[in-house]
Order: C-alpha cells, then sequence, then structure tokens
C-alpha cells in the first residue's frame, strides 16, 4: 500500500486551501465532466473531500470514488450529500470498485501522487478496466514546470504570501518532484512535503495506449481551450472506442 501523505493534519485544512473551491474553478470542471458522463455514472480516482464529486453529483450524475486517505473521505462523508457517494479505501491505482463507469476521472494533479512509471500505467491500466463501451478517462495535470528552471537550479516557487510559502522540488534525471509547503496558521508553523512524479502528455498518451486507450481530445483547461506550447497544464480525454 502506498503511503498516505493526506492524513489528518492535512485533510483539516485542505478545503481552505487556496482558490481551487472556487466557483470559478469547479463549476467549469463540473460542467465538462457532466458533459462526458453523458447520464452515465462516473468514477472519481482521488475524490479527497468531495471538490468536484459533490457538485457533480448534485447535477445528476452518479458518482463513486477510490481514494487512500480515510482522513479525507471522512469530510467529503460529514458534508451534505458525502455519505450518499459510494467510496472504496484503497490505492487508485489498483482498487477495484463494482459497476461499470461512462466516465473515470483525474483532477488536479492527482495521478502525479503515483510515484513511480508502473504506478502511474497501473493507473490506466485500471481506468480502462472500469470503463463501459465508449466511456472516457479524463486527467487534469500540469505540464513539468522545466521551462522555469535556470540550468544547474532544482527549485520553482508556485506561492509566496505572508502566511505561505510553496515550491517544487525537481529532479529531471528522475522525474521526481517534491512540493513543500510552509504554511503559518494561529502564529504556529506547519511544514509539509509530498512526493511526486511529474509525467509529460507523450508519456500519458503511451500509458493510454497500454491500457488499450486512444486520445480523443486535449485542452488548455476546462474552458477547452486550444493546448499549445505555452500551456502549463492540460486536461485530456482517452476513449476506449
Amino acid at each position: 500500500m502506498p503511503t498516505d501523505h493526506f492524513g489528518e493534519e492535512v485533510a483539516a485544512r485542505y478545503d481552505g486551501d487556496g482558490g481551487m473551491f472556487d466557483a470559478a474553478v469547479v463549476d467549469p470542471t463540473v460542467d465538462v465532466l457532466a458533459e462526458l458522463a453523458g447520464g452515465g455514472a462516473a468514477l472519481e480516482l482521488g475524490i479527497g473531500t468531495g471538490r468536484i464529486a459533490l457538485p457533480l453529483a448534485a447535477r445528476g450524475v452518479p458518482v463513486q470514488g477510490i481514494d487512500l486517505s480515510e482522513a479525507m473521505v471522512a469530510r467529503l462523508r460529514a458534508k451534505p450529500g458525502g455519505a450518499e457517494i459510494p467510496v472504496a479505501i484503497g490505492d487508485f491505482a489498483t482498487t477495484r470498485v463494482e459497476g461499470s463507469f461512462a466516465l473515470v476521472y483525474l483532477v488536479f494533479n492527482t495521478i502525479m501522487n503515483l510515484t513511480t512509471q508502473d504506478e502511474q500505467v497501473a493507473c490506466f491500466e485500471n481506468a480502462a478496466r472500469h470503463l463501459q463501451p465508449g466511456g472516457v478517462f479524463v486527467v487534469e495535470v500540469e505540464v513539468p514546470p522545466l521551462r522555469r528552471l535556470p540550468p544547474g537550479e532544482t527549485y520553482v516557487a508556485f506561492e509566496v504570501t505572508p502566511v505561505r510559502l510553496g515550491f517544487d522540488e525537481l529532479d529531471p534525471a528522475t522525474q521526481r518532484q517534491v512540493s513543500h509547503h510552509y504554511v503559518v496558521e494561529d502564529g504556529e508553523l506547519s511544514v509539509n512535503a509530498v512526493p511526486f512524479r511529474y509525467v509529460w502528455p507523450a508519456e500519458l498518451d503511451l500509458m493510454a495506449r497500454i491500457a488499450g486507450l486512444r486520445l480523443r481530445e486535449r485542452w488548455d483547461s476546462w474552458s477547452r481551450e486550444p493546448f499549445t506550447a505555452k500551456s502549463c497544464s492540460h486536461v485530456s480525454v482517452w476513449a476506449n472506442s
């Protein structure tokens, strides 16, 4: 079983973390996912506290989830409607749930929580096994920020405020990435570091092919702007037919 880096300390402050819970972020994501589900059921890998699953379920999409963190899932279940969403506790690269789905999805860089290439390939295979004919697997993930690294440097800051400091530590030789977080709350400093494995769009496409999926669409974001060389992230859709 992989290490759970989203225990009680992280889960306790997760829902107040930045702007990812803003309607301007959540609504376009849910709009696209509801359309892709097409009236069918959806499975979220790394469902967490329900940032996307709850509003998606409110649109009438039957949602299930898989997550390794019992602390995160406890917060989902405590929210209105959260107890009605079935969640399996386990590694989303290998954990199976009953049924088949029109949509399986991973959002907000969660694919990078799998820290080896083998685990990421297994995730694609697991997603494909859960898809019904004509179903799609959707991943939202950043483009590795290596263009921001001067030669010989390994650190990229992503948040600098009087009470929060966040930076990524990147190793181009191994594709290892560690996200460092320093947060001051009530005069106390909390420190957290989460390991990731960054992954390129073309590498994801090969993982999809190994799992029997083919790229159908790729956008810069949930607004469906074209993916270009300037894009810092992408939303990719792979289909099994």
